[in-house]
């Protein structure tokens, strides 16, 4: 290998912010070498190959020195030991927009189930386009047009799926009863493969030599954040459909489990938690724990004396106005509850001024549920938000977005609430919803799917002579 010479500079190197004539100045030799296994190769000045030169100062030369974050609990000031001005203004920018987003939320609520309905789907789109974004390569995007294209068609191709089964299932008497929609409601799910098939067909006439590997990490990156995100928020769609109590007091008990722990970690966080999220104390963790559980068994009973909360849709009329009526499930019933004699004993002891013994208690079945409810929202929701922030620390950003000041993206907000909406799906289904046997949308779909037109008018002859029997007017 021929040997480069390297002539002596009178301007001094700068790199790195060290002068290095001196040095220059005496080895006037040859270029410095770098010894890679038994060969020495030559390192010619600006190849951007680090050499003992460029990273040791020479002596006397001032360093400057860095702070250096630690990846762990150990590198993380507390909120219990941050400057109070730094904590307090942080605090009050935190409280602001907590009370914008409450009554924000309260007001769209009160609105109607269809305002719900949107609010829920609207913050999906923005999850979704926050979580995807991250792994968009702006570069790549130039090169590949359709790139982007292909994450929204897919979300459009899912979303027509999941809310189609479920607006088709719980507004059968109008779907079948359209000209335009029975077709659609008919055949929904034939129409809904032939659109995810058709994205990937498209998808594989734009593969593109050289950009195989990106684009198949993108392909598999779109159906993971539409699995992780849609999915989970199609259940939450579900339990507003079986009421309001099912969407709003598993998404209060997550936020009430948020500011619990924040307030607990604020004042008398000393000891981390996890890792993952160094900020997170266990003072915050059980202090939350106590208020949700708290919270969950009084709001539960409130809001279990509403129709307006506790009836499943029947149309997107209903407002908090408007009013809802029927017949609640058992679980909305109030019930006396009779004590064990020593709980009753205890009442007495503790409260001897009542006339009368404390043999029963009278509270609602769903405050019961509640307990449940509150202990996932506090033990293992949270988890959802430890996940997120093992996202966040994988591809080194702080939040999601910066939507909302002081808590971040909205993604940052719903973190838990899905793992939260998915749970109280599984639980309401699991436990509390009932049978409903034969329903007027039931018969009219069997109807329109199996009979003939001439077997329809036939039916509905039968139908009349047998009102007509009734003494029911039609």
């Amino acid at each position: 290998m021929a040997k480069h010479k390297r002539k002596t500079s009178a301007q001094p190197n700068q790199q790195n912010g060290v002068s290095d004539t001196s040095a220059d100045t005496a080895s006037n030799s040859s270029a410095p070498t770098v010894t890679i296994g038994h060969k020495r190769r030559l390192t010619p000045p600006g190849s951007g190959i680090p050499t003992p030169t460029d990273l040791t100062p020479a002596p006397g030369t001032p360093v400057e020195r860095r702070p250096v974050k630690s990846d762990g609990p150990s590198g993380v000031t507390l909120l219990a030991d941050e400057s109070s001005s730094k904590k307090w203004r942080n605090a009050a920018v935190r409280t602001l927009w907590t009370f914008v987003m409450i009554f924000t939320f309260l007001g769209i609520l009160l609105a109607g189930h269809a305002y719900v309905v949107l609010f829920v789907v609207v913050l999906q789109v923005m999850v979704y386009k926050e979580v995807i974004y991250i792994g968009v390569s702006p570069a790549r995007d130039r090169k590949l047009p359709w790139n982007r294209f292909f994450h929204w068609y897919f979300l459009m191709a899912t979303n027509y799926f999941l809310y189609g089964e479920t607006l088709i299932e719980r507004f059968k008497p109008y779907f079948y009863v359209d000209a335009f929609l029975m077709p659609l409601a008919t055949h929904h799910r034939f129409i809904s493969f032939c659109l995810y098939t058709l994205g990937v067909v498209l998808f594989v006439i734009n593969l593109k030599k050289g950009h195989y590997k990106f684009q198949f990490s993108q392909f598999g990156w779109t159906h993971m954040v539409l699995l992780i995100v849609v999915c989970q928020s199609h259940f939450i769609i579900n339990n507003i459909f079986e009421g309001l109590i099912w969407f709003l007091l598993p998404a209060a008990l997550v936020i009430c489990n948020d500011i619990a722990a924040y307030v607990f970690g604020f004042f008398f966080g000393r000891t981390p938690l996890i890792a993952l999220s160094p900020k997170k104390t266990w003072e915050g963790f059980l202090g939350a724990l106590f208020s949700t559980i708290v919270f969950g068994w009084f709001f539960s009973g409130y809001l279990s004396q509403f129709p307006y909360m506790y009836c499943p849709v029947r149309d997107f009329k209903t407002s908090s106005l408007s009013g809802a009526q029927c017949v609640p499930n058992p679980v909305f019933v109030l019930k006396d509850y009779r004590l064990p004699p020593m709980l009753s004993g205890l009442f007495r002891f503790v409260v001897p001024f009542a006339g009368v013994p404390f043999r029963t208690v009278s509270f609602y079945p769903m405050q019961l549920h509640s307990l449940a409810m509150a202990i996932f929202a506090s033990v293992v929701a949270p988890f959802g938000g430890f996940f997120a922030s093992g996202f966040k620390r994988a591809f080194k950003i702080k939040d999601f977005g910066d939507s909302i000041p002081g808590h971040g993206g909205i993604t940052d907000r719903m973190d838990c609430q899905f793992l939260m909406g998915l749970f109280s799906y599984m639980y309401f289904k699991s436990f509390i919803g009932a049978y409903e046997g034969v329903t007027v949308g039931s018969v009219l779909e069997l109807a329109v799917q199996s009979l003939k037109e001439g077997e329809l008018v036939e039916l509905v002859g039968k139908l009349r002579e047998f009102l007509d029997g009734q003494g029911i007017e039609v």
